[in-house]
């Protein structure tokens, strides 16, 4: 979450406050489970890491993931699914959820990005491949979703160097 107690605990504050009782954390430089536990007791924390490096990102990741977070969903819970910068990973894994929830994949994206304006999500497509795997979708359909995703990212392109830039406070 953070780089010092004190700014953490803030921004934990602020997560509490605006309703958010569960967290995914999907960094595996980081692991911020017992500053949780110790400063926001009712909140839920899964530490799922995984590298930030471009690979392919195998479906028993997200079903991992995704298979925590609904439930804490359909419960009434708020989930947040973070990583460091909140460009790929976290993204990536909001989206799987978003999926798993019945969104349309471009929506999804959108209102990802409308959230997060430097959300990337580098691993979406491997999301979306695991939701068609999940859910048995035909082929016709996960061309044309694969193609709907792949037009939305040229019709709304990212600057991930800027992003990562912006991210760390530099100018974007």
């Amino acid at each position: 979450m953070g780089t010092s107690a004190p700014t953490t605990r803030r921004w934990l504050a602020e997560l509490v406050d605006v309703g958010v009782t569960h967290i995914v954390d999907a960094r595996i430089e980081w692991d911020d489970d017992r500053f949780v536990a110790a400063h926001a007791p009712g909140v839920a924390c899964l530490h799922h890491g995984m590298d930030d490096a471009g690979q392919e990102v195998p479906e028993e990741w997200f079903d991992v993931a995704v298979g925590w977070a609904v439930p804490a969903i359909a419960d009434g819970g708020v989930v947040l699914t973070h990583c460091h910068m909140g460009i790929n990973r976290g993204p990536s894994l909001g989206f799987a959820v978003l999926l798993a929830l019945g969104w349309a994949p471009v929506e999804a994206m959108a209102a990802i990005r409308a959230a997060r304006p430097i959300a990337y999500a580098a691993y979406a497509e491997d999301a979306l491949r695991w939701h068609h795997w999940r859910s048995a979708v035909g082929p016709r359909r996960r061309a044309a979703e694969v193609a709907e995703l792949d037009a939305w990212r040229r019709e709304n392109p990212m600057d991930v160097r800027r992003a990562i830039r912006a991210a760390a406070g530099g100018v974007a």
